[in-house]
């Protein structure tokens, strides 16, 4: 049939699947408003209040559904308010589409109003990006673009189409879309013979997992493939919840403020196998001295990262489900009690812990977690609040947390928690921030007032940049350039200003009891936790040290260092 370029993208996106869409319209995307406009009972749009808050949204909603993320702009500046968050996805390999409309062909090139090369300033923050500016080529564009987003090792795409090829026609025809097939051609019968070997052969094994477990929804393959293996299992922040996070064999995140059971164990072990991670800078620390006695076996789908970071002793290139499904086939449980024993013992004299009877961060997450039973989707924006969300809220189940890791994006969880609701409507989701984080884009509170979007949004407020404070104090002489923020800000009154209901603790016997209000609610809260400026995440590794030289606030102090 015969149809416009805006009634194909309708078309297509209702080809995928796509039930709900993110963004914020304009002059040249108006052909496509005015066509979803006439869909509202098939397409739900969320109309957020700024256009990074609806690629922010779009990411949380593929996060915790692991479906590809659709989010909408303008040209010129509304395209180009949609960077930080494609970076963020992109960072994270993060499914999402994107769609911008800009100016007609024949205006393209001429400076023209509201004219931005958005595809030139995205190539190097998607997985791929296209310029459509004929119609006859849209739909097999759009369908492209998502089989992109979704396939192999996932990421953003963004589809940007001239106005005029919104309005003009052509014949569209429906297409089932492409299946999507797990990446196996790479995996290597040799490379799996010889992890085989190596794991049988380890007396001290550990497992590290990344979110490329999460991402291939390997968390069963993984839970057998542990069982067997008999090692204790870290992860990453990207990794928590694919393996369970109150399973006795776990030891906590790996890595600058993981635990000291994790970077100790991992500094010891005789091999490490890493399931799909890339080994961040984060994690890893010193690069030169990281599990410097292990051989390092790598599992990942996306062979650039194998030997990038970290040199391996083999590799398995494929999806973390394929090449587990393939290991748990060849290998059998072996007894390693005195290794687990020892890892045991670890975490006994390491354990986290905080201030007791004083109101801090990780109190109110830990607080957070037993009233939600661990039974709840958390979002986070960046900085101290996020590591004391790793540390001390568990995650047993993949999707959970929602958080921004590779980029370190400050202002995305608000959005994320809205796509996240939004996608998940029947869990509790709730969205940690810091004072600082939380100014960026408090204004989608609005979004959520607006719809009723039933989050919480709990801030962790201390008045300063708390983890850029922390570093001032450790590495600086506490020299603290414009990292305070004691002003006249009154979150309470600013979100009771955007149509929330907000409520303050200000005391450790109120936690509780306000906690369990703001989860009880039916529409969106704040809550607003006043915390000590100077409140810190440990343990921690010094910037380009090795993570086995962790050390923790009493550390500090038995060396007459002021913490």
């Amino acid at each position: 049939m015969l149809l416009t370029g805006s009634q194909i993208i309708i078309e297509c996106l209702k080809e995928q699947g796509v039930n709900t869409v993110f963004g914020y319209p304009g002059g040249t995307i108006l052909n496509v408003y005015d066509e979803l406009y006439k869909h509202s009972d098939e397409i739900n749009h969320i109309l957020t209040s700024h256009e990074q808050g609806a690629a922010h949204a779009a990411d949380g909603y593929a996060r915790s559904t692991g479906k590809v993320g659709v989010c909408m702009a303008t040209s010129g500046p509304g395209a180009t308010n949609l960077v930080t968050g494609i970076a963020t996805a992109h960072m994270d390999s993060v499914p999402m589409v994107i769609i911008t409309a800009n100016v007609p062909k024949t205006s393209l090139g001429k400076d023209s109003f509201q004219e931005v090369d958005i595809v030139g300033v995205t190539m190097p923050i998607t997985k791929h990006n296209y310029m459509v500016r004929e119609v006859e080529s849209l739909a097999d564009t759009i369908r492209e673009a998502f089989y992109v987003a979704k396939s192999g090792r996932p990421g953003p795409v963004l589809v940007d189409i001239t106005k005029d090829a919104t309005a003009n026609k052509t014949e569209y025809v429906y297409t089932v879309p492409k299946k999507i097939t797990r990446s196996t051609e790479n995996i290597e019968t040799e490379s799996i013979e010889n992890a085989v070997k190596l794991i049988s052969k380890a007396k001290k094994p550990f497992i590290f997992v990344g979110g490329g477990a999460i991402l291939s929804e390997a968390s069963e393959e993984l839970k057998e493939f542990v069982s067997k293996v008999n090692a204790p299992v870290c992860d990453s922040l990207m990794g928590k919840g694919a393996f369970n996070g109150t399973d006795p064999l776990y030891t906590g995140m790996l890595g600058m403020h993981g635990t000291k059971t994790s970077n100790f164990g991992i500094s010891e072990c005789d091999l490490l196998i890493a399931v799909g991670t890339r080994f961040s800078d984060r994690v890893i620390g010193n690069a030169k001295k990281f599990a410097k006695n292990a051989k390092v076996l790598q599992i990942d789908v996306d062979p650039a990262e194998v030997n990038k970071n970290i040199p391996t002793t083999e590799s398995i290139i494929g999806d973390v489900k394929e090449v587990l499904k393939l290991l748990n086939s060849k290998i059998s449980r072996v007894e390693r009690e005195d290794w687990i024993n020892h890892i045991e013992e670890m975490k006994e004299k390491y354990p986290l812990t905080y201030p007791a009877k004083e109101l801090n961060g990780p109190y109110i997450i830990e607080k957070l977690y037993e009233l939600t039973k661990g039974d709840a989707i958390i979002t986070t924006e960046v900085g101290q609040h996020q590591m004391w969300a790793a540390q001390f809220y568990k995650y047993s189940k993949p999707r959970t947390l929602i958080t921004s890791g590779g980029a370190g994006t400050m202002g995305y969880g608000l959005g994320a928690c809205i796509g996240s609701k939004v996608a998940n409507p029947d869990k509790k989701v709730i969205n940690i921030a810091g004072d600082g984080c939380f100014r960026m884009n408090m204004n989608e509170l609005a979004t959520a007032s607006r719809y009723n979007i039933p989050i919480v949004e709990i801030i962790i407020n201390n008045h300063v940049l708390g983890m850029v404070r922390q570093w001032q104090t450790l590495f600086y002489d506490k020299r603290y350039s414009n990292t305070t923020l004691q002003d006249k800000v009154d979150y309470v009154k600013v979100a009771e200003g955007l149509g929330v209901k907000a409520l303050r603790i200000t005391k450790f016997e109120e936690v509780e009891d306000v906690l369990k209000e703001a989860l009880s609610c039916d529409g969106p809260v704040v809550v607003d936790c006043l915390i000590g400026e100077d409140d810190k995440v440990f343990p921690m590794v010094a910037p380009g040290k090795p993570i086995s030289e962790a050390f923790s606030a009493e550390d500090l102090k038995a060396k007459g260092l002021d913490c």
